[in-house]
């Protein structure tokens, strides 16, 4: 049975700082960390913005697109590490803001920067089985990093909503694969403010290795090579580790740009995966061929081969904002500005 996209919305918030600013206030070269990074800027979330407000906006979006009745969504999935609530499920607001509730399921998933992904997978399981008839896969995030450190130079926030059935499919999910292991090159404590990371580590043994070994896996369990595509979007934790996965894999920088967003936002988080795959659906053509490898910390990859379908022709791409439209929406901040937004008078605590 055929399982795809059958809509899509995407979030972003309006303000920005620059890597320049952070640098200017902690004593640190923020020119040479936009270059070391490549990241222009990063969004950063109001006053009154959370994954909540996020994944709604995401999901109104979504709903903005399609004629989809909300009472046929069986299922809310929102993927983030940065729920509002420590007890509080994020997905049943986001069901009473598109009128969804209240026959559905709903759940908060945590997988670090996939849980979008998994999210998705979850609903193509339900929607295939037959249980539910639509299902919302949400990954969104307002990601944290310690004043000064090397995190608060990307951190940023964002997020994604999709529309997950059988009918009029605007792209086919025609396999997902995924590759887990337990690799702690990230974690934040329950209570912890901030996150604690593995410096180098968070490299090979963790982004390199999972993203190539589910890509691998992908392209030979359908026979397929880099070649194959039209677009690839990879997990972006900077601007440069995808464009490295992607040389090796044998991926051109052509088939990557579109999805690449990390350079003027940021990462995104449980967003960057959702959000990049947002932006080649809003410029995806029929029968184009997508590759899609998510990665979150802890550690494991979500890889998808996704196959744009004619009905794309028709879909309502125009009823809501582009990512690029999302992107170019900004407003600079100073870093005074941006630690009281973001709450950042409060230092970082010990290891734990």
């Amino acid at each position: 049975m055929d399982v795809g996209i059958v809509s899509y919305g995407a979030y972003i918030p309006r303000y920005r700082i620059t890597p320049q600013e952070i640098g200017r206030v902690w004593g640190t070269d923020g020119e040479a960390m936009s270059r070391n990074l490549f990241i222009i800027s990063k969004s950063v979330p109001s006053p009154d913005e959370d994954v909540v407000t996020i994944a709604v906006e995401a999901a109104r979006n979504m709903m903005k697109r399609t004629a989809v009745d909300p009472a046929d969504i069986g299922s809310i999935y929102v993927g983030s590490e940065s729920h509002p609530y420590a007890v509080k499920p994020t997905g049943t607001i986001v069901a009473e803001a598109i009128e969804a509730a209240p026959d559905l399921t709903a759940a908060d998933f945590e997988f670090a920067c996939k849980a979008g992904t998994a999210a998705i997978q979850c609903c193509m399981g339900l929607v295939g089985s037959g249980m539910i008839k639509y299902g919302v896969a949400i990954g969104a995030d307002t990601s944290q990093g310690a004043p000064g450190d090397a995190l608060e130079f990307s951190a940023s926030a964002g997020g994604a909503a999709y529309l997950i059935g059988r009918d009029k499919l605007i792209a086919k999910i025609n396999k997902t694969v995924s590759y887990t292991t337990d690799t702690p090159d990230f974690w934040r404590r329950e209570g912890a403010h901030y996150p604690s990371h593995g410096g180098r580590f968070t490299g090979e043994p963790a982004y390199f290795k999972h993203v190539t070994s589910a890509a691998k896996k992908l392209m030979e369990e359908m026979g397929t090579t880099p070649g194959d595509y039209d677009y690839a979007v990879f997990h972006q934790p900077n601007g440069k580790f995808p464009v490295r996965v992607a040389k090796q894999l044998g991926f051109s920088e052509e088939q990557i740009n579109v999805g690449l967003l990390t350079p003027f936002i940021g990462n995104t988080y449980s967003g960057a995966v959702p959000l990049g795959l947002a932006s080649v659906l809003d410029v995806a053509k029929p029968d184009q061929h997508i590759f899609v490898v998510a990665y979150g910390s802890g550690a494991g990859s979500d890889a998808f081969d996704i196959t744009v379908t004619p009905a794309i022709r028709k879909f309502r791409r125009e009823a809501a904002p582009s990512v690029r439209d999302l992107v170019e929406n900004k407003k600079f901040l100073d870093y005074a500005s941006y630690a009281k937004v973001r709450g950042k008078i409060r230092m970082k605590e010990a290891s734990q």
